[in-house]
Parts: C-alpha cells; structure tokens; sequence
C-alpha cells in the first residue's frame, strides 16, 4: 500500500549525517545548539515548574529521560520528553519554519533528547534523525494551501517526532509506518488556545512529543496501526487541513533539507510579532520618536500576523497571552528599544503606561491573498508633529533571508543560559554542539555538559 506515510518513513529512514550538505549540516548545529539553550531558558518559565511536578506524578520513580535546566531529573522517557517540549515553546523563543506555520524542534528536539537517553546513540545518528523529523513536520505544513484550523507544531509535530525517533533507532519501514498510525491515533491541538492566549499551547506540543514517544513504543510491541495516517480517507491531512497540495511536498523528499529552511526567534514573542518589532525599532532609531511624540502606529500586513498577534491587550492578561500581542510587544520596545525574556513580569503586564501605549499600536490585514503570508508588509508611525514615516518589511529577522550571525546566535544562547540559571555551561555547550556528530553518547555527552554543576 502506497502512502504519504510510506513515502515520509522511507525518507526519514535514509537520512544519513555523511550524505548531507554542509549547509545543513550547519543549520542543524546551530538550532539544536538554539534549541538546547531555549529549553534550559524554560526551566524558568511560567508554569514550568507545575508542568515538571505533574509529569513527576505521572512518571513515578525511576526513569533515564533528563530534563532541560534541572540537573539531576530524571523522569521516564514519554515524560521527560513532555517537559522538555513545554520548556523549549512556553516562551515563544524556539526556531520556526514560516512557510509552514510550525514550531519542529520543540517537539522533535525534546523526544530526540527523551530517547537518546534511554540507550547510547551517536551524535551523527542524533543530527540525522533530526534533519529527518524537521522535514516531516515543515512538508506537512507547507503542502497546505488554507488557513490554519488545528495548532500545527503539535498536530505535526507528533509526525516528525515519531520519525526521527524511527530513523534514529533504525527501526523497520513496517514499524515505522505502524508508530505513524498511533501517532494519527494521539494526534491533537486546538487553535481556540491561541486565541484566548493560553499555556495550553505549550502543552499541547508536550503533548505531541510525549505521545510520539508513546506510539513508537507501541509499534516496536507490535502494534499494527493505520496505513492511511496521512493522506487515508480519515487520516491527518483529511481530518486537519482544508486544502492540501501534497504530491509537489513529496517529491521534494531528500531533493531539500528543510532544516536550512528554519528561522530564529530574536525575541521571546510570537513570530509574527517579528516584522513587526523590527519595523518599530526601526522608525524609532531613525526619528528619535517617543511615547510623547508618537500619536499611532500601525502595521499592515497578511492576514495570518493580524491572526497571530494583533489581538488587544487588557489590564491582567497572561504572559502566554501578551507574547502573542504586538500592541503590549510594540509598548515594550518603545520604551526600552526591545523586548526579552525579562519582560514578561507581573508588574509590567500591569502598567497602567504600558497599557495605554499599547492602544496606539494596532495590526490591520492588507489584501494578501496567501493564508500563511509573513511578508510582504509595512509599519506606519504617525507622529504628533503631523508626519508620517513609513518601513516597508520583505523579509524577517532570523530568516534564511536575514539569518542571526554566528556572534548575535551565541549571544541568544548565553542569555538563555543565564536565564536558566546556567551561564557556566555556555563555553562548553558551544564546543560540545560544534563537534557533536563525533560523540558516540549523544545524551551522555550533552548531560556531561549541562550537568557539570
């Protein structure tokens, strides 16, 4: 029977580090590297702390599956790889692949590190099998041509997950095609918790990346599963998607790396707040404008951004809620030139001056017709004086197109680790990460690293 999820398991099966370009052999480094730094940064984030004692309560005693940030956890493998998924995307600062609206490394960076602690995997192997699960999730978004209606980076991401597992632990095609019916099986998250801003968001891709762990383990006991996970008449895309384009997206199998596709998030907001900031900062360093000068900003852009962040803020809305509104975002970077991890206080979601200066900074739709558009788009700044400056935006910070440099991706890791509670590590994480496809431990050697404390 011959299926999307028999063409994507062949594929991640082949994956091997060797045959990659250096390209993305670079991209891989760089956002396991970021990936790492951000889940140690999420050991602080709101709500961590509960995700892990819940996870404690479900895992019970024992367990090899580490945690990001807390050294010596160790919970069982489906649970270490929920927390460590909650803590890489509560903040908002995990990697994202634009085209296809989805967050891969969240959960396949948390179920890799999950279940490479279980027995020793090489580095290579780990790097490959990442390279593997990211391009399973980014295919499976960018074969959509309608808007969002599920939360992508879980309901895609527990596919990709479940395929860098398979391709890390060289299981079969018959098993690897089976753990991608339970993962149809498992697979779940709802776009009401981005509207309404809650930290549901965050668990739901915990939940994808505890699950893939789960519907692997099911297949390797012998489960058979679903054929039909993808493309089936009941399966992923039928369910989850409105309109999808998928031929073109497989023949690009192992055409394309789409880890070289991933971009960077500079600032713990959502990514389509981006644009947005940059544009802002921009007017603000060229014209000197301040809260007193400024009488409205305005960005025009797709209608996916005014989706994503152009709701309103009001007094007492939550943290997860205020990374995903460029009004409060925008307020933040006019008095302080940009927003950080730092931010995102009780006191400073209850500003009364913050919250006033949100309401002259607004998101309106232009008539791009593209559902997942970032850009094209355009900051207006309408000054007191009477004039009117303008930023046109065609390409994001942290893109392909408009990469971090090797000196500003250490300087997001360094402050992420020392956010975390873990600035000690930062030097030999960064070593580590370089020559990380010549260890034969992967999880051994990371632990030998973020543990040293």
């Amino acid at each position: 029977m011959s299926t999307a999820a028999a063409a994507f398991v062949d594929h991640a099966l082949a994956v091997e580090w060797a045959d990659l370009p250096d390209s993305a052999r670079r991209a891989a480094r760089n956002f396991l590297h970021d990936s790492i730094a951000v889940g140690i940064a999420g050991r602080n984030a709101p709500l961590a702390d509960e995700a892990f004692e819940a996870a404690k309560l479900w895992s019970g005693e024992g367990g090899s599956g580490f945690v990001l940030g807390r050294p010596g956890a160790r919970l069982t493998t489906p649970h270490a790889a929920f927390v460590n998924a909650y803590q890489i995307h509560a903040q908002e600062y995990d990697c994202v692949h634009e085209p296809a609206v989805a967050h891969p490394m969240a959960s396949v960076g948390a179920v890799l590190l999950a279940e490479a602690a279980r027995s020793p995997v090489s580095g290579a192997d780990f790097l490959a099998a990442m390279v593997a699960g990211v391009d399973i999730v980014a295919s499976l978004g960018v074969a959509v041509k309608s808007p969002l209606k599920f939360f992508r980076p879980a309901t895609a991401g527990i596919f990709g997950s479940i395929g860098a597992v398979c391709r890390m632990r060289r299981l079969s095609p018959d098993v690897s095609r089976n753990a991608f019916g339970y993962g149809l099986a498992f697979a779940s998250g709802t776009m009401q918790a981005h509207v309404e801003g809650k930290p549901t968001l965050a668990v739901q891709v915990a939940a994808a990346a505890r699950s893939a762990i789960e519907a692997v383990d099911l297949a390797r006991a012998g489960f058979e599963g679903p054929q039909g996970s993808i493309d089936g008449p009941f399966g992923y895309l039928t369910l989850f998607e409105d309109r999808v384009e998928l031929e073109p997206v497989l023949a690009d199998l192992g055409m394309r790396h789409r880890i070289e596709e991933l971009s960077w998030k500079p600032f713990p907001t959502g990514r389509a707040a981006h644009g947005a900031i940059i544009a802002f900062r921009s007017l603000i360093e060229a014209h000197g404008i301040r809260a007193d000068t400024l009488d409205r900003f305005t960005y025009r852009a797709p209608s996916l951004i005014h989706r994503l962040v152009g709701r309103r803020p009001f007094a007492g809305m939550s943290v997860a809620y205020a990374r995903l509104c460029f009004a409060w975002l925008g307020a933040v970077v006019l008095t302080r030139g940009t927003v950080d991890l730092a931010d995102f206080t009780a006191e400073r979601l209850a500003d009364p001056d913050l919250l006033a200066l949100a309401e002259r900074i607004m998101v309106e739709v232009d008539d791009n017709p593209d559902p997942a558009a970032f850009v094209p788009a355009i900051g207006v700044a309408t000054l007191r004086d009477g004039r009117e400056v303008s930023e046109m935006v065609v390409r994001q910070f942290g893109s392909p197109e408009w990469p971090l440099s090797r000196d500003e991706h250490l300087a997001k890791a360094k402050r992420c680790l020392e956010f975390g509670g873990l600035p000690e590590v930062d030097a030999d994480l960064a070593a580590l990460i370089e020559g990380f496809d010549l260890v034969d431990d992967a999880a051994g050697a990371l632990l030998g690293v973020v543990e040293q404390g």
